[in-house]
């Protein structure tokens, strides 16, 4: 799988569907069936699952964060081949909780995938691919402080898919639908930090 996938979303659950052979599926499991090579498409993949259920387990918005900074850190460095540390990769996932999201996760990435394809290229490329980088960046930053706050990012985790998303199809309506998303949860951020001072 390349950064220049088309079809993105179904080709990554089957490849977070069969990776591993153990009942519970390590970061670096997935990292080898998705490639090592390919950022952005591992960028998407965190992102997705975390708009599933699977946000709600105690933990894993904050990993996911980690994770997310430090792929996206290396994406605007422009590095091509990623790197996490062996305490992030080693970190591992029940298999039936993964296989249970991939099934939530089908009928909206078959949806996504159908409607996707080259549209207002140019917000996909630089300057504005690393705009769409530096939001994607931003986002997870709130994440282990609204983590008490079940299935809330979510809502960031689908900004971050959206991003992620059009980058990889060099589709600029998603890249706008998430820029909307990540505004307006910007707003909804301030407006609860106003009302809690």
């Amino acid at each position: 799988m390349t950064d220049d996938t088309h079809g993105t979303l179904n080709q990554l659950l089957d490849a977070l569907d069969v990776a591993g052979d153990d009942d519970k599926v390590s970061v670096q499991d997935i990292l080898d069936e998705i490639g090592e090579r390919s950022i952005m498409p591992v960028v998407l993949a965190v992102s997705i699952l975390l708009v599933s259920p699977l946000s709600g387990i105690p933990g894993l918005p904050t990993l996911s964060a980690i994770i997310l900074l430090l792929l996206i850190g290396q994406a605007l460095a422009g590095r091509r081949h990623l790197w996490l540390p062996s305490l992030l990769a080693s970190r591992r996932i029940d298999r039936v909780r993964l296989q249970k999201a991939i099934h939530w996760l089908r009928r909206p990435a078959t949806w996504f995938d159908r409607h996707s394809h080259p549209r207002l290229r140019f917000l996909a490329h630089n300057p504005m691919r690393q705009v769409a980088l530096l939001v994607c960046m931003a986002i997870p930053m709130s994440w282990p402080f609204l983590e008490l706050l079940p299935f809330v990012t979510s809502f960031g985790a689908g900004a971050v898919a959206l991003l992620s998303f059009g980058l990889l199809t060099r589709d600029g309506y998603f890249l706008i639908a998430g820029y909307v998303v990540a505004s307006g949860i910007g707003v909804a951020l301030m407006r609860v930090v106003q009302a809690a001072t």
